[in-house]
């Protein structure tokens, strides 16, 4: 499908606006049932473990598709195939809203997490065959936009949906989106090209990859709550990854006709591209889930608080990659990586000089230049890390990187639940070693509560009770904040330590057309 040739100047944006429909809802829906899990739990009468799954079912399921998707697009079309992810993930929102039973909800959410991996591999695919090489940075910004405020406007508008209306519209709210982005889909993009002669299909090399990226993803998703390798079901999870993912990378490296072409990574800037884009991952989405978090605990904020808290910062992304898609055209876009990565390490360093007194206004400005800085990031490293790669490897090539920028996320995210978790267990512990009831300070300030609380009307064994129990929670709260600083330390020390991997990035040729290929 050579899009660029037959859309004219207005048709190619309305082809812009229809792919970004369909790649905003899959994004979107993503991170916006994390606010609705409550909600959900009591509806359904389901535990909050078993909630979580609502969450890695969607989560396991795209990352299985997307590298995938480019031998998709290559057998079916990619115009075929858009269209049919776009009404394929329309149809499993129906389900997922009309859900009476846990089980029903999490194989609805299953399927939402197939067809999403075909709308956001294409969508980027489709931007950049549509429009000039000239126009190619801005096309990118466009879609790098809606990559980075989509998270955020997830819990936003979930928060809101799930205050005022009720937990099933946050699916719901996918069909009208839905049917126009197909209606628009179906009447503006060309129609697919004469396929390429099919060869048989590698089920073996399927298999092999659905076990290893789902076993995989299981095991970052649910680690932290089953305790790791003290867990069977991890250890098992764990090892089938390994032995799944290995013997899918054997054959595939043998195959005449692979599903995944992995010989794409013999390019130099394409394996440290990925490398960063892990890196990347995990800065945008660790920084995503602690934050909120943080919110929500610390500061008491409901889930439509957070979410406009965190607003602010997403319609920056917006504009910023504005800017972003004029400075890549003027300068080497490993400079302004390595400047952006600067700048994402400062602005979450900022954002690690947490208090119990934190309040929205102090976020704002941090959150703000994390946004800045995680989009200049974001786009010089698509044209450093894509561009020096030959046309006829462009499409494996970009389906592997924007993987490992989808697998960055769930790893950022896993590493950081832990540091969180055993920061506040060792930051509590030091905390209550100094809270000893012989210390004069301490014994000051529990007598002081306890006459507080007695001149209140309570006994005197009730008095200090209640006075141990401020205590306690005071260290509590203290040891969670002190944690929370040190995940974003360690995400700044991640991001450092990486910006060597641009010395191997190469530079794209003036004017280099970055196609996307899978994603």
């Amino acid at each position: 499908m050579n899009a660029s040739a037959s859309a004219g100047s207005s048709k190619k944006w309305l082809i812009a606006i229809a792919v970004a429909l369909g790649a905003l809802m899959e994004i979107i829906d993503t991170s916006i049932v994390n606010v609705a899990l409550t909600e959900m739990q009591a509806s359904l009468g389901a535990t909050l473990s078993q909630m979580s799954w609502i969450v890695s079912s969607y989560a396991i399921a795209n990352v299985i598709i997307l590298p995938l998707s480019a031998w998709l697009g290559v057998r079916f079309g990619k115009k075929r195939y858009f269209v049919f992810s776009l009404v394929g993930f329309t149809a499993a929102s129906i389900l997922c809203g009309l859900s009476s039973t846990l089980w029903m909800l999490t194989v609805s959410r299953v399927l939402q997490g197939l067809f999403g991996g075909g709308l956001l591999a294409k969508a980027q695919a489709i931007l950049f065959e549509t429009f000039p090489k000239e126009e190619q940075a801005s096309a990118q910004g466009f879609f790098g936009a809606i990559v980075i405020a989509g998270p955020v406007i997830g819990p936003t508008l979930g928060g809101y949906i799930v205050t005022n209306v009720g937990w099933r519209w946050i699916f719901f709210i996918n069909v009208p989106v839905g049917i126009a982005a197909t209606m628009l889909c179906a009447s503006a993009l060309p129609p697919d090209g004469v396929l390429a002669k099919r060869t048989p299909v590698d089920w073996t090399a399927i298999i092999l990859l659905a076990l290893g990226l789902g076993a995989l993803q299981t095991f970052l998703e649910e680690g932290y709550s089953e305790d790791w390798f003290d867990s069977t079901f991890i250890c098992v999870s764990a090892a089938l990854s390994v032995v799944a993912i290995v013997l899918f990378v054997v054959r595939q490296l043998e195959a005449e006709h692979p599903v995944v072409d992995l010989r794409v990574l013999r390019h130099r800037s394409l394996w440290a591209g990925s490398l960063l884009s892990v890196v990347i991952g995990m800065a945008l989405y660790g920084a995503l889930f602690a934050v909120p978090i943080f919110a929500s605990t610390v500061m008491h904020y409901t889930a439509q608080q957070v979410g406009l808290m965190m607003l602010p910062g997403a319609l920056g992304s917006a504009f910023t990659m504005v800017i972003a898609s004029k400075l890549v055209r003027r300068f080497d876009p490993r400079v302004l990586l390595a400047i952006g990565a600067l700048i994402l390490v400062t602005s979450v360093l900022w954002l690690g000089r947490l208090t119990t007194t934190t309040s929205a206004s102090d976020l704002f400005w941090p959150l703000l230049v994390r946004a800045f800085g995680t989009v200049l990031m974001f786009l010089p490293l698509n044209m450093a890390a894509l561009g020096p790669i030959p046309k006829q490897d462009i499409a494996a090539a970009s389906a592997f990187y924007n993987l490992t920028r989808q697998l960055g996320g769930s790893v950022g995210v896993a590493i950081l639940s832990t540091i969180l978790g055993s920061r506040t267990a060792f930051h509590r512990s030091v905390l209550v070693e100094h809270l000893v009831v012989s210390d004069p300070s301490v014994q000051a300030r529990v007598a002081g509560m306890t006459a507080s609380f007695a001149a209140k009307g309570a006994d005197a064994a009730t008095a200090k009770q209640q006075a141990m129990t401020i205590l306690d929670g005071s260290a509590r709260l203290q040891s969670s904040v002190l944690a929370f600083n040190d995940t974003f330390f360690v995400t700044a020390l991640l991001v450092l330590v990486s910006i060597p991997l641009v010395l191997l990035l190469g530079r794209p040729s003036a004017g280099a057309k970055v196609e996307a290929g899978a994603h």
